[in-house]
């Protein structure tokens, strides 16, 4: 039984596992809605949850509460991220955050160009035109684990780094596109909680819980605005502290991110993908996929992010405003490009905010998925064919001698 544990505690340690147990739920979710216990699936999507405090209510079925609640986490750890990256990391200067900042804008206007392409003469299916711009952090970096030594580093980091900065394009695009009719009351108190957050890292308040215990309030209020709840969690993460005590404890956001990371890859992820992959396929046929909304989504993640990311990339290191980082080639690139094209968890959180109606909802999750899965392949295709394994210095030294 300790073997058994330790061999599970070492297969959830590796790079890959939280694209695998994401590949793994939506997997779980389309054979449960394909199957006679499919009402099974309906039915604990729609379970309606309640949570009440006097007059103030939130009534949803518990699909809205992985979407609204539980994503919230992960937008809070991906603001974190983000914050983090912009403040020490790899997009503190510009020379790291150049060319995967080029090849992000690119990944993102080239596949929403081609949505609108194919949807233009429709004005409710123009409102998934950036389904198809997202990238899913977890599922390409876990793909690209599955490489292992083979791929250099600062491709990894390449790689990273554009979903970030494309994470954080997601972030701006719902905030601007995809919100409701605005309840100013809501959205002022909410304006109070960020004030008040700001105050606390102002004044040195290093204590997680006070900025937990008024994030969860103005999440609340922000579900209650028509803003999206998700950016609550963004806007909660900027305000965290980077920087820890005089005593050199950790510091709040480091702290944050290292204990939530593992619940949002390993829980909060795979929970929306089993909530959101689900589509029937009795009712189906070819024809299907190759209307304009899942066309659109899927060759937008297919073909629009590997003509944006590599195109855009490699037009900016001609024109000499970037260079490719050492070691990387451009093989290596267009594969990253490739991986970039799997969209699946933003994609589908987006379309959930585009498509509230059933039909252009199955459609979307359809052309998610194919979009998503061919780009996985091909891009771990290509891959393994523009690496070599990364050999061992101690094991070139050792097959040298008895050479």
């Amino acid at each position: 039984m300790a073997a058994l544990g330790h061999r599970i505690a070492t297969l959830f340690r590796h790079e890959a596992a939280g694209g695998v147990l994401l590949m793994l739920a939506a997997a779980a979710a389309l054979i449960l809605d394909n199957s006679p216990l499919d009402y099974l699936y309906d039915a604990i999507l729609t379970t309606p949850v309640s949570v009440q405090i006097g007059a103030f209510a939130i009534d949803k079925p518990l699909l809205l509460w992985i979407n609204d609640g539980l994503m919230a986490v992960f937008f809070f750890v991906v603001g974190l991220e983000i914050k983090r990256e912009l403040l020490e990391g790899r997009l503190a200067s510009w020379n790291q955050a150049a060319l995967p900042a080029v090849a992000a804008v690119g990944g993102m206007v080239v596949p929403a160009l081609i949505y609108v392409a194919l949807n233009h003469g429709d004005p409710a299916a123009l409102k998934g035109w950036a389904i198809p711009a997202a990238t899913d952090i977890a599922f390409a970096l876990g793909a690209l684990a599955l490489l292992g030594s083979r791929v250099p580093l600062a491709l990894k980091v390449f790689l990273l780094a554009l979903a970030i900065i494309d994470d954080l394009g997601a972030i701006i695009i719902i905030a601007l596109f995809y919100t409701a009719d605005l309840s100013l009351f809501s959205l002022a108190i909410a304006a109070v909680c960020t004030a008040v957050l700001i105050g606390f890292n102002r004044f040195g308040v290093r204590s997680i819980v006070p900025y937990l215990l008024v994030g969860i309030v103005m999440w609340a209020c922000v579900l209650k605005s028509g803003v999206h709840a998700t950016l609550a969690g963004v806007v909660v993460a900027l305000t965290i502290p980077l920087r820890g005590d005089a005593g050199g404890a950790p510091s709040p956001l480091h702290r944050l991110e290292h204990g939530l990371l593992p619940w949002v890859s390993y829980f909060v992820m795979p929970v929306f993908a089993f909530a959101n992959a689900g589509i029937n396929f009795s009712t189906m046929s070819l024809a299907d996929l190759l209307a304009p909304v899942p066309l659109g989504i899927a060759l937008g993640l297919f073909v629009g992010k590997q003509l944006g990311v590599f195109g855009f990339a490699w037009l900016a290191a001609r024109a000499g405003f970037c260079r490719l980082p050492d070691g990387v080639t451009w093989w290596q690139v267009y594969g990253a490009a490739l991986f970039a094209g799997i969209g699946f968890t933003m994609s589908l959180f987006i379309g959930t905010l585009a498509f509230t109606d059933p039909d252009h909802a199955a459609a979307m999750r359809l052309g998610v998925l194919s979009g998503s899965i061919l780009s996985a392949v091909l891009g771990y295709m290509v891959l393994r064919l523009a690496t070599a394994p990364q050999t061992h210095p101690a094991a070139r030294q050792q097959a040298g001698a008895t050479s």
